[in-house]
């Protein structure tokens, strides 16, 4: 019997201020990688309350999506074994709010940057995948994000946590 795909769920901000964008420096398995503030939907979660949960994990800061920027589909590059994970991410545009003084940076994370398109561009053999670049080339392109009532989580979401 063929084992059922289930790709892993993740969310990512991409945010944009004075034309540079927030990235984090992070500590993967292979090496150091830059990603935008992104992680993995947590059980019970709607995937606006885990964008928000990210960004403070990873940056410090308060984040409001205010938009889907859209859902990309990626595969991990093939490990030793063969094997490979996809990712279903939905990216979101948002404000940055207040820096949470009690906060601290995950584990893995190494800095939060403010790098131009360019200085992105630039480190793309670095980036954590190749969604990096696609959402800030999406975003610069002005490529029409959906309002967040596009999203719709079922109340019995909540209740898988319980």
């Amino acid at each position: 019997m063929e084992r059922s795909f289930r790709p892993s769920v993740t969310v990512a901000a991409v945010i944009e201020k004075d034309g540079r964008y927030l990235l984090v420096e992070e500590a993967a398995f292979d090496g150091l990688r830059y990603n935008q503030p992104a992680g993995h939907l947590e059980s019970g979660e709607t995937l606006t309350e885990a964008v928000m949960r990210e960004v403070l994990e990873e940056t410090t800061y308060a984040f409001t999506p205010t938009a889907c920027l859209g859902a990309y589909l990626c595969a991990s590059a093939a490990r030793d074994d063969g094997s490979a994970t996809t990712y279903l991410r939905f990216a979101f545009v948002g404000t940055l709010g207040e820096r949470d003084p009690g906060a601290s940076l995950d584990q893995g994370i190494v800095r939060t940057l403010w790098l131009t398109p360019e200085e992105i561009r630039a480190l793309e053999p670095r980036h954590r995948s190749a969604l990096v670049m696609q959402c800030v080339h999406d975003h610069l392109r002005k490529k029409p994000a959906v309002g967040l009532d596009f999203l719709f989580t079922d109340p019995s979401v909540a209740k898988v946590s319980s």
